[in-house]
């Protein structure tokens, strides 16, 4: 849940500009997220925690959208935030917090060990069993 994400962005200051990544990049360092170049290609990645890609994201798409504009994908980052949306739907298991994953879990199964809630979501004894308590005092 903690690992990084590499999100690829091939050709981005082709599709954006060069103003625009070195905006993106400076609102990416501020979600200590990391903009970069792949080695010496035109293809560009971010790397990050999951949560703060979205919230870099949703920054970047506030940043993107003037008063007149409905959506934000006709704005000056209109590619990349695509692109970053299209990718966090693969990692959606990494987006809900662990507190959030371990009751939902318990909700959708009650009769789930605590054995299976290590193994599913990687917590500790101490997580699960205070996740069993929290949904058994729902």
């Amino acid at each position: 849940m903690n690992d990084d994400i590499s999100i690829s962005l091939p050709s981005l200051i082709h599709r954006i500009g060069r103003e625009a990544v070195k905006q993106a990049q400076a609102i990416a360092t501020q979600y200590d997220c990391e903009l970069k170049r792949v080695r010496r290609s035109r293809n560009w990645c971010m790397v990050g925690g999951a949560i703060k890609i979205q919230s870099c994201s949703a920054h970047l798409q506030a940043e993107s959208l003037p008063a007149k504009q409905l959506t934000a994908k006709d704005g000056q980052f209109g590619y990349l935030i695509k692109k970053l949306e299209t990718a966090l739907l693969q990692h959606a298991d990494k987006l809900e917090p662990l507190d959030a994953k371990l009751i939902r879990l318990i909700t959708d199964n009650p009769a789930i060990t605590l054995g299976e809630l290590m193994q599913l979501t990687q917590c500790t004894i101490t997580e699960a069993r205070l996740a069993r308590f929290q949904a058994d005092s729902w």
